[in-house]
């Protein structure tokens, strides 16, 4: 996955059930990377969130801004729950992927 194009719609967190943050990209690691090396300020950067707890891929980045925007008006137990679903010990998805083996 690192060097593909990936689309995807993602939420990174500070920590288990702390501040989350949902977006949008075309290229997932690439954006991983820069939230976690906090080179793009604003609201991830602020609150530290760093860590990929969710994400699912897409097809197109029309497809995929308009589940972001489904998403981002979910209330915050509906996106927890759609966390734990997927990963319920809220691991880092991406820890691997830069070797710094987050977990």
């Amino acid at each position: 996955m690192r060097g593909d194009a990936v689309i995807a719609v993602y939420i990174m967190a500070n920590f288990r059930n702390g501040t989350i943050y949902t977006g949008v990209t075309s290229h997932l690691f690439q954006r991983v990377w820069q939230h976690r090396t906090g080179v793009i300020d604003g609201f991830a950067s602020e609150h530290d969130c760093k860590t990929l707890v969710w994400y699912e891929q897409h097809d197109s980045i029309v497809e995929a801004i308009v589940r972001e925007k489904t998403i981002k008006k979910l209330r915050r137990v509906w996106k927890l729950a759609l966390i734990e679903k997927a990963n319920p010990q809220w691991k880092d998805l991406a820890a691997d992927w830069f070797g710094d083996e987050r977990t």
